[in-house]
């Protein structure tokens, strides 16, 4: 079992930046890979980025790629994500997950943090 908790969330205009982060418990992050999703009003969960347990393989949803950056740091057991040039579709609440597989899946995963609101305002 490993716990998650997000912060960094919070609300920015459009074209702003913001930098979520993800801490995780435990001594064995490293055993897992980690993702973020997002879930915005009306709408199902849907996949952001993942990166793969060692940080070298990273995965981005098309809607993102350019814009958002996922790293890891294993030595303090955090996951980012770098959120740049938001648009007001970036609205939703981002959690982020881990999953003990080895690539940057875009499903599976089989825990979740309690999520971090973003706003982004016209």
């Amino acid at each position: 079992q490993v716990q998650l908790v997000e912060s960094g969330g919070g609300l920015v205009q459009a074209g702003g930046s913001l930098r979520l982060s993800c801490a995780a418990s435990g001594r064995t992050f490293s055993d897992y890979r980690m993702g973020w999703f997002r879930q915005a009003p009306g709408k199902e969960r849907e996949f952001v980025a993942a990166i793969s347990r060692s940080g070298g393989s990273t995965d981005y949803a098309d809607s993102v790629k350019g814009r958002f950056t996922i790293s890891r740091d294993n030595a303090k057991n955090t996951v980012s994500l770098q959120m740049n040039s938001l648009k007001p579709e970036d609205t939703a609440i981002y959690y982020c997950a881990a999953d003990r597989a080895t690539l940057p899946k875009r499903s599976g995963y089989n825990y979740w943090g309690r999520g971090t609101q973003v706003t982004v305002s016209s």
